[in-house]
C-alpha cells in the first residue's frame, strides 16, 4: 500500500498572490512543508490537504508577494551596531528628527555617543537642511554625537571632537578635511574630498557592543527588515569589517538557527596593498558555496583594490582612479578566476567601469569568465558600450538606490539631462544583462526596500524630486522582479527563490497595502503585516500578530534608540503601535520617579513575552514591573 503524502506544515488561503512563476502568475492559496512550497494554487485544491498537525491561516482576501531580496546591504556591519544608531531613516522634519535626538541625548550614559550614521538626506527634511554644529551643542553639550550624512560629511558636536582627540594640531587626512574656524581649531564638520576614509576612521573611535549585545543587536536588525519584508540579502562586505573576526556574531546565529534573513556574504579587502595577500589566503581557508541556505558564501568584494574605489559623493568632482589600478585589480581577478570566485565591484563612474573591463577583458582570454557571476556594483554612469561588454562577459550590474538620496546633488553637479538614466535601469534591462535591485544601506541610504521601489517607479527622490522621466521608468512587475527574483541570479540561487512557486523556499510578504493597486506616492510607506521565511512566521502585525512566533528580547542596552524608535520612521515611537501607545498611557499615571526601562522605571525582564497589551493590567503584569510598589 502506496504511503500517504506528509500534510503541510502551514496553508495560507484566501489571499491574492501574485507569484511571479509565469506559468501561474495568481493563485489563493499555498500549501508549505519543510520550508519550501509545495503547492500553489486554489483554495478548494490545497484545503484539504491539511493534517491534524497543519497550521492554516486565513489572509482574509490580502495580497501577498515573494518575500524581498536586496542586492547589497551591510546587514552583517549594520547588524553589529543597530542597537547603537538613533536612525532619522524616513524622518520628515529636521526638527522631529532634533526632538529625537534631544531625547536620546537625555538618557545614553557616559561614555556612550548618540550617534545618526547615515540611511537619511537633508533633502528629506521639510527644513531641506542639516543641523547646525551650534543646534548640536546645544542639544547635548557633553554627550557626543556624530552625525553620518551619507559619504559626504560628518558633523561632530564639541563633545564628541574631544572624544576623537580633534584639535587644533590634529594633521589633515588623506582624501578628507577636518574644517577649521579662521583660529585653526576643528568646527566639528569632516568632508569626503572624495574618500569617506575619515568617516569612517573617526566613526570607529566610538565604543562598540559587547559581543552578547552584538548578537542582540543583530537579531533586532533583522527584526526590522523582516517588519519591512525583506527575507533575504547578499551582504557587501564594508569598510572595518574584517574576516572572519566580524563575522563570528553572524556565523553564531546561523549556528543556533536564529537567522530570519537568508544571506549570501562576499569577502571586502581591507587594508591597501595587500589586496591580493588577503584574497590569497580566503581563498586557500574559505570555499565559495560554503554554508546553508541560510548563510552562505557568496566570492569576493565589493572592494577588490583600493585603488579601483570611486566614492559616490556626487558634491564632489569625478575622482579619477590611480595609474596603478589596472595591474593591482589584474592581480586580484586572476587569483579570484583561477579559484572559481565570482565577484563584485564597487563602481560608480563608467570611467571606472570601462577600465575595468579592460581587466576583465584580458584575464578572460587566459581563464575564461563564463559561469562565474561576477557583477559591477552601482553603476550610476554606465555607458552603452559598457553594457554592451558586460554582456559580452557574461556579467551582471546590481543597481540601488542612491540616486534617491543624492539626485539632488547629481543635478546641481551634472544637470537634469545627465540624470534622466542614472543609473540607465531600464536599458540594461532591455538589452538583457542580468540586472537586479537593492538599497545599499545602512549608511549611504536607507534600508528600506519600498523607498527603493518606488524609486524603480516613479523616478522621484526622497525629497521629491522627479529626476527620472516617464519613458525610463519601470513598471510594478518589473520593479518587484528587479527585488525577488532577479536577485538570485547574484547569489547563483536561480530558481531556488524569489517566486511563490512549488519547490522553491517558502518566503513571502503580505504587505498592509496593495503594492500593485495603491497610489505611487504610498509605495514608499508601505510595511508588512506577515512575513514567512522558510515557512516560518518570522514577523506578523495587526490581524496576524498572534502568528508571530517570537522576535528577540528587548534592544541591549537598556538605552538603545531602537527601544523607543524601533527603526525606519520612527515607528517605535507613532501612536499606532499598541505596544507603544500602553507605554505612554501607564508611563503618563505614574508617579514613580526610580529609574524602569520600561517606562521610566528599572524592570523589563519579561519584553521579549507575548504581551497582552490591551489590558494594563494583565500588561503591567506580564513585564513584571513593579514600579506600583515603589
Amino acid at each position: 500500500m502506496a504511503q500517504a503524502t506528509p500534510a503541510p506544515d502551514l496553508i495560507l488561503h484566501n489571499g491574492r498572490f501574485t507569484t511571479l512563476d509565469r506559468s501561474n502568475p495568481t493563485a489563493e492559496a499555498v500549501a508549505i512543508r519543510d520550508g519550501r512550497f509545495l503547492r500553489v494554487g486554489r483554495n478548494e485544491d490545497l484545503l484539504p490537504l491539511a493534517g491534524a498537525a497543519t497550521r492554516v491561516v486565513d489572509l482574509q482576501g490580502r495580497a501577498v508577494l515573494p518575500g524581498l531580496i536586496d542586492n547589497h546591504l551591510h546587514i552583517i556591519r549594520g547588524g553589529l551596531n543597530f542597537n547603537l544608531e538613533l536612525r532619522w531613516d524616513g524622518v520628515r522634519r529636521l526638527a522631529d528628527a532634533m526632538a529625537m535626538l534631544r531625547q536620546q541625548v537625555a538618557i545614553t550614559p557616559a561614555p556612550q555617543w548618540v550617534r545618526v550614521v547615515g540611511g537619511f538626506t537633508e533633502h528629506q527634511f521639510a527644513e531641506k537642511r542639516l543641523p547646525t554644529i551650534d543646534e548640536l551643542n546645544a542639544a547635548a553639550p557633553d554627550t557626543p554625537v556624530f552625525i553620518l550624512h551619507l559619504y559626504d560629511r560628518a558633523l561632530l558636536n564639541g563633545a564628541a571632537l574631544r572624544a576623537v582627540g580633534y584639535g587644533k594640531n590634529t594633521p589633515a587626512p588623506p582624501g578628507g578635511e577636518i574644517v577649521r574656524d579662521a583660529a585653526g581649531n576643528p568646527t566639528g564638520l569632516l568632508l569626503a574630498k572624495p574618500n569617506a576614509a575619515i568617516l569612517y576612521a573617526t566613526l570607529a573611535k566610538g565604543p562598540k557592543l559587547p559581543p552578547e549585545y552584538q548578537l542582540n543587536s543583530t537579531r533586532h536588525f533583522m527584526r526590522e527588515l523582516n517588519r519591512l519584508g525583506v527575507t533575504g540579502a547578499i551582504d557587501a562586505g564594508g569598510g572595518f569589517q574584517n574576516y572572519p573576526e566580524d563575522y563570528q556574531v553572524i556565523q553564531q546565529l546561523a549556528d543556533a538557527g536564529q537567522l530570519t534573513i537568508r544571506l549570501a556574504y562576499n569577502l571586502f579587502t581591507q587594508k591597501p596593498k595587500q589586496e591580493k595577500q588577503d584574497f590569497l589566503n580566503w581563498t586557500a581557508s574559505s570555499k565559495y558555496k560554503q554554508g546553508d541556505d541560510y548563510f552562505r558564501h557568496n566570492g569576493a568584494g565589493e572592494m577588490l583594490v583600493f585603488s579601483a574605489a570611486d566614492f559616490e559623493d556626487f558634491r564632489q568632482p569625478r575622482p579619477d582612479m590611480a595609474p596603478e589600478m589596472e595591474g593591482e585589480l589584474e592581480e586580484v581577478v586572476r587569483v579570484l578566476a583561477q579559484n572559481r570566485w565570482p565577484w563584485r565591484l564597487h563602481a560608480t563612474y563608467d570611467e571606472t567601469i570601462s577600465r575595468a573591463l579592460d581587466v576583465f577583458e584580458k584575464v578572460n582570454r587566459d581563464t575564461p569568465l563564463a559561469g562565474l557571476n561576477w557583477f559591477f556594483d552601482h553603476a550610476e554612469t554606465i555607458s552603452e558600450r559598457s553594457i554592451d561588454r558586460i554582456a559580452a562577459l557574461g556579467g551582471g550590474v546590481a543597481v540601488q538606490h542612491r540616486m534617491a538620496y543624492q539626485g539632488e546633488y547629481f543635478v546641481e553637479r551634472y544637470g537634469a539631462a545627465a540624470a534622466e538614466a542614472t543609473p540607465p535601469v531600464k536599458r540594461m534591462l532591455e538589452k538583457g544583462i542580468h540586472v537586479s535591485a537593492g538599497t545599499d544601506a545602512t549608511r549611504v541610504a536607507s534600508y528600506n526596500p519600498w523607498v527603493s521601489l518606488s524609486w524603480l517607479i516613479t523616478g522621484r527622490t526622497v525629497g521629491g524630486l522627479q529626476i527620472t522621466p516617464q519613458r525610463n521608468l519601470l513598471d510594478r512587475e518589473t520593479a518587484l522582479r528587479m527585488w525577488t527574483e532577479k536577485v538570485t541570479w547574484f547569489s547563483n540561487e536561480e530558481g531556488r527563490k524569489g517566486r511563490i512557486e512549488a519547490g522553491q523556499f517558502a518566503d513571502l510578504i503580505v504587505p498592509d497595502r496593495d503594492f500593485f493597486a495603491c497610489p505611487e506616492s504610498d509605495i514608499a510607506d508601505t510595511s508588512a503585516l506577515l512575513t514567512v521565511v522558510g515557512g516560518k512566521v518570522v514577523y506578523g502585525a495587526g490581524p496576524f500578530a498572534t502568528l508571530d512566533e517570537g522576535g528577540p528580547p528587548p534592544a541591549m542596552p537598556d538605552w538603545s534608540p531602537v527601544r523607543r524608535y524601533g527603526g525606519y520612521g520612527a515607528w517605535g515611537a507613532q501612536e499606532g503601535a499598541p505596544l507603544q501607545a500602553a507605554l505612554r498611557q501607564a508611563a503618563a499615571s505614574c508617579g514613580c520617579a526610580s529609574a524602569c526601562n520600561v517606562h521610566g522605571h528599572a524592570h523589563a525582564g519579561a519584553w521579549g513575552s507575548r504581551l497582552p497589551v490591551g489590558d494594563l493590567k494583565s500588561f503591567w503584569g506580564a513585564l513584571g514591573c513593579a514600579c506600583w510598589a515603589v
